[in-house]
Formats: structure tokens, C-alpha cells, sequence
């Protein structure tokens, strides 16, 4: 049997680094971190200011605390820029409002001016975090497409049905990031299976498989009478009565919303690769 190319998890995390911006987009830091380096940005912010103050006279000097919000909102999410919009009307009424070096107010004006830079900052910070989500979503997109054109591309040359499955079982660790099974079955056994990650099958989870063979459909995680299985699954068949089974065991806190789209997909090409070598074998 030909070795499986492993040319897909290795480009599909290529992927990642050909995004110019993904070195500013740490939302998946620890929420402490990113709402500490928001705080440390506008705290940066506050030094810049001070010493331009100190020199020169800038009308508009609030302004430079939208910069730090704006980075917030791109690298860390909505949440620490709002944040950061909050600490940087707070310092600058302590900073550059009289009375000075104190959240006291005496001019009513400055209360406008601060209330004005609060919500120029709120805006920004929405803005910036929409624009962040459609970017990243876009990515995505693009690094979805990327590791499915793989995927077609090497599973054409297949020799078996083994390396059919392994290639599966791969494209779909890249797609999810969570622990993969791909299995060839027969009517009543398991012919075959290729596992990515860390996970072992119980038995309730071989009964689920088995289930969504015979019925067709999809058998999601923990519903009954499978309550105990961690994976959803996937059945997979071809005209020339070949079978397979793809589970995934995702996250429950972090299930992605329509993961069936491109478990399918996968699916789809598996069967099609399967029915293909039927017949060249045949």
C-alpha cells in the first residue's frame, strides 16, 4: 500500500502564516491578557499625550486615545476596546482637564468633550471589531477553499481505499482542529479506520456510527439513544455499495455552527474517490 502524502496538514498550516494581519489577531489570548495589553495600549497612549502636551499645544489631543482603541478592537475583540475607550476618557479627564490630576470636572464644556471622546471611541470600537469579524471570516473562507482544493487534488491520485480515508481524516483535521475519525465499513463491521488526535472509540460510539449507516443521517453528539458519545457522525455511501463513516468530536464550548457543510463536502469526495477506484480496480 502507497504511504498517504501528508501534504495537507503541512500547507493548510501555511495557510495561516499567509495572512499579513493574523500577528494582530490575538482574541484567542486569555481574556485577562487582552484586556491587560488594552489597558497598557491606552496607558502608552497617555505617555505619548502627556509629552506632547508638555511641548506642544494640540487642540484635539483626545484623539490620539482612539488610536489604542482601534488597535484593541482588531488584535483583541469588542470587549477590550470598549475598555480601552473607557480608560481613555477616564485619563484624559485626570490628565488634561482642569482641575488636573483629578476626575473633577469644572468646566462643563470638558464634560462634552470627554462624553464626545467616549463615544467616538464606542464607535470606533465597533466598527473596527465588525470589520476585524468579516476579515477573519473571509480567511477563513479562503483557508476552507485552500485545504478542500487540496484535498481533491491528492486524493485523485489514491491508490486504495486506505489511502482514501487517511487523506479524509486529514483534510478534516485541518478544516477543525479536533480529534477525527474516518472509518470504511461493511454491513456489519469495520474494515477500516484512520483516527487523527487523541480519542478511542467506545462502544456506544461504534453503535452510533453504525446508526447513521443504516439510516443515512447525521448522528449528533450526545443525543439518544447515544447519549455518552462524544463525536458526531456522518454516514457516507456510493453507488457501487461502499460504505464509510467520518466522526468528529468537537468542543461542545466551541462547536462551530454549521460544521455539516463541509463534512460533506469531504464526504462527497470520498465517495466519489471510492467509487472511482471500484471501478479502476474492478
Amino acid at each position: 500500500m502507497t504511504t498517504p502524502k501528508a501534504t495537507l496538514p503541512n500547507e493548510a498550516s501555511q495557510l495561516d502564516d499567509s495572512d499579513p494581519f493574523q500577528v494582530l489577531r490575538l482574541s484567542s489570548a486569555p481574556i485577562a491578557v487582552r484586556y491587560l495589553a488594552a489597558v497598557v495600549m491606552t496607558a502608552f497612549a497617555t505617555v505619548i499625550a502627556v509629552g506632547l502636551d508638555s511641548k506642544v499645544s494640540i487642540p484635539n489631543l483626545s484623539l490620539v486615545y482612539v488610536i489604542p482603541v482601534v488597535i484593541a478592537a482588531v488584535a483583541f475583540g469588542l470587549g477590550p476596546s470598549l475598555c480601552s475607550a473607557v480608560v481613555g476618557a477616564l485619563a484624559y479627564n485626570f490628565f488634561f482637564t482642569e482641575p488636573r490630576y483629578s476626575l473633577m470636572v469644572d468646566d462643563p464644556a470638558n464634560v462634552w468633550a470627554i462624553g464626545l471622546l467616549f463615544v467616538v471611541g464606542c464607535i470606533a470600537s465597533g466598527v473596527a471589531s465588525i470589520a476585524r469579524r468579516r476579515a477573519d471570516d473571509a480567511a477563513l473562507l479562503m483557508r476552507q477553499a485552500k485545504i478542500l482544493q487540496l484535498y481533491s487534488h491528492d486524493v485523485v491520485g489514491a491508490d486504495d481505499g486506505r489511502e482514501i480515508v487517511s487523506l479524509a481524516a486529514s483534510t478534516l483535521e485541518a478544516l477543525f482542529h479536533v480529534p477525527v475519525v474516518v472509518m470504511l465499513m461493511s454491513e456489519t463491521k469495520v474494515t477500516f479506520m484512520e483516527r487523527r488526535g487523541e480519542i478511542e472509540l467506545l462502544d456506544v460510539e461504534m453503535e452510533a456510527a453504525q446508526s447513521s449507516l443504516t439510516t443515512g443521517r447525521p448522528v449528533p453528539a450526545g443525543i439518544y439513544p447515544f447519549d455518552a458519545s462524544r463525536l458526531d457522525f456522518w454516514p457516507v455511501s456510493t453507488p457501487t455499495g461502499q460504505w464509510a463513516v467520518i466522526g468528529l468530536a468537537f468542543d461542545p464550548d466551541e462547536r462551530p455552527s454549521k460544521p455539516a457543510t463541509l463534512v460533506e463536502t469531504v464526504g462527497g469526495l470520498v465517495a466519489l474517490a471510492l467509487d472511482r477506484q471500484h471501478f479502476r480496480t474492478g
